[in-house]
């Protein structure tokens, strides 16, 4: 079976296609083709590559984004049967598409075949994860056009946390907001999942007998507490906005502020939502970048707000980190994935400088070397410490599979 996978994120547009036999592999395979888009701003980046690398296409060009992301992910699926790194001979011989949901609200939660009323759920949550959803649709609907009549699978960033506990899912506001469905969904499931099925296999355990701290840390960043191969905390909630700092998201802040906003500078739903969504965290503090390696980069240069920007990211992770582990009473592994988290070996090493009590103690000389998937702790830490890749894309590949084969 050929499985094109799309994943659509807050800054950029994955795809993966891959060829599987519909058997259950533990280990991720690599992608026959794949391809990134990338924006900031009116900037964009295009990557084309054709198995690992063997051929490339890069495109830098300047457009609007926002309008636009729908017609520069059309341009990039039409590349798979088409130009220098075509990897088909025809739409046709894709068999099913995959999709990345990142809210699938109170209705879904298992990867499900996608329909005219599916999609209607997913855009019923949309408001609640405005970076995610609509994007996820248009992502939907681009698929229909160039390969009609093929099946569609939505795969839904917050079903791995369907199973969190009513104390680490309830608010605590009114009662009323839980039945109104106002509750912690959690986000970055997918990703979660995968990694504590990956660190079992790399610790040779069963996932039953770990309790894993994992870091999603990217432009979105979210915490997750995995005991018995389920999640029982995640510092995400609601929306993709609670939690973590990250790229140009605030994460978590005192709802008074936004009251004081209001109040005293007549800040309306919409602004509140551009500022706390595309103008906080990284980009927010540092004023150089939401991109942790621009904020890097200017700290190192003097820059004092991006070093602040590169301490509050520090101390938000090392607090989310003992939080998780007291919900877990413990913790075998900590595991770090994503963007910053795989190749931010700076990260690691400061996060991890204060948590020693946990018995968390990082191996500099591995860390500093470290390509995923790798152990960095030090051979005595009681805590493994583990740099895994994301592998989102394979994930939702998998799922497709098992729903269609």
């Amino acid at each position: 079976m050929k499985v094109l996978v799309l994943n659509s994120g807050s800054s950029s547009q994955k795809t993966a296609l891959f060829e599987l036999d519909g058997k259950s592999r533990p280990d991720p395979v690599s992608p026959l083709w794949g391809s990134k888009i990338e924006w900031d701003g009116d900037k964009e980046e295009i990557t084309v590559r054709k198995g690992r690398g063997e051929k490339q296409d890069r495109q830098d060009r300047k457009r609007s984004a926002p309008t636009e992301r729908g017609e520069s992910a059309k341009e990039v699926l039409c590349s798979l049967w088409e130009g220098p790194v075509r990897a088909l001979s025809g739409p046709e011989e894709i068999n099913v598409i995959g999709h990345r949901i990142v809210h699938g609200g109170p209705k879904l939660a298992e990867p499900v075949l996608i329909d005219a009323q599916v999609k209607q759920t997913i855009a019923d949550v949309s408001e609640i994860a405005p970076l995610h959803n609509h994007l996820g649709l248009q992502g939907i609907e681009i698929a229909e056009r160039l390969f009609p009549g093929k099946a569609q699978v939505a795969v839904f960033d917050t079903g791995f946390h369907r199973t969190l506990p009513l104390q680490a899912s309830v608010y605590p506001g009114s009662y009323e907001w839980f039945e109104q469905g106002i509750r912690r969904y959690g986000f970055h499931g997918i990703n979660h999942q995968y990694c504590a099925q990956r660190a079992a296999q790399l610790l040779g355990r069963e996932p039953s007998s770990l309790k894993i701290v994992s870091c999603h840390l990217g432009n979105g960043c979210s915490l997750c507490a995995i005991d018995d191969g389920k999640s029982i905390d995640t510092t995400m909630g609601f929306t993709p906005l609670e939690g973590l700092m990250m790229g140009s998201r605030s994460g978590s802040v005192d709802p008074g502020i936004l009251i004081h906003l209001w109040r005293t500078q007549n800040a309306d739903a919409r602004q509140l939502d551009e500022l706390l969504n595309r103008k906080s965290g990284l980009l927010g503090i540092s004023g150089v970048s939401s991109d942790m390696r621009d904020v890097m980069k200017a700290a190192g240069k003097g820059s004092k707000r991006a070093k602040l920007a590169f301490d509050i990211f520090v101390h938000r992770l090392q607090s989310g980190i003992a939080a998780m582990a007291a919900s877990l009473s413990g913790i075998n592994a900590l595991v770090f994935t994503a963007g910053i988290g795989e190749n931010s070996p700076e990260v690691r090493r400061e996060t991890c400088a204060k948590l020693a009590f946990l018995g968390i103690h990082l191996d500099e000389a591995r860390n500093s070397s470290a390509t995923p998937d790798v152990d960095v702790s030090t051979e005595d830490s009681p805590v493994r410490i583990l740099v895994i890749r994301a592998q989102e894309d394979w994930a939702i590949a998998r799922e497709c599979v098992r729903l269609t084969a």
